[in-house]
C-alpha cells in the first residue's frame, strides 16, 4: 500500500495500479526500457493490473517476468470497460496510468489518474481527465517510488 497525506488534495491510500498498455507502457507493442524493472519494484507494495486492447498482440509477451495480472479487453467500448474495473476494485485504491482516448474514464474514476505521452502521444480528453500528465512512462512511475514527487505536484 502507499499512503501519505497530500495538503489540499487529502489522504491518498493506494492499493492498486491499473494501467493501460499500448502507448502509455510501451511505444510499438515493446515495453519501454526500465519500465519492467519499475514495475517490479512497485509490486512489492500495490497490485498491478494490466487493461489492454493490445493493438500489437505483444502485451503478454513484452510484460512477460513482471509481477502483474494482464486483462487483454474485447468487445467495444473500452473505456466503459476500463472504468468499471477500477470501480470494482473501489476507485478510491487506485492509481491509474493511461493515454488514449479509451483511459479517459478509467483516469477520471482512479484516485490518482496520470496521463503518460510517450512516443505515441496523448489524447487530449486523457489528460484533461487525469490528475497529473507526465511526458514518460518512467516519470509517471518514478512517482509512486519517490512519493515525496507526487505530494509536490498534487499538493494545493
Amino acid at each position: 500500500m502507499l499512503e501519505l497525506e497530500i495538503p489540499g488534495f487529502g489522504w491518498v491510500r493506494i492499493e492498486h495500479l491499473v494501467s493501460d498498455f499500448t502507448g502509455t507502457l510501451s511505444v510499438g507493442g515493446r515495453l519501454l526500457p526500465g519500465v519492467r524493472e519499475q514495475l517490479n519494484q512497485i509490486a512489492g507494495f500495490l497490485k498491478i493490473h494490466i487493461l489492454t486492447a493490445d493493438t500489437f498482440g505483444k502485451a503478454k509477451e513484452e510484460l512477460n517476468g513482471v509481477n502483474c495480472d494482464i486483462h487483454i479487453l474485447t468487445g467495444e467500448k473500452h473505456d466503459v470497460q476500463k472504468e468499471k474495473y477500477v470501480k470494482k476494485l473501489g476507485a478510491e485504491t487506485v492509481v491509474a496510468f493511461g493515454n488514449g482516448n479509451n483511459d479517459r474514464k478509467m483516469l477520471k474514476a482512479a484516485h490518482v489518474g496520470i496521463a503518460v505521452t510517450e512516443g505515441e502521444g496523448c489524447a487530449v480528453d486523457a489528460i484533461t481527465a487525469a490528475d497529473i500528465h507526465v511526458t514518460s512512462a518512467n516519470s509517471g512511475l518514478d512517482l509512486l517510488l519517490n512519493v515525496k514527487r507526487l505530494k509536490a505536484t498534487l499538493r494545493f
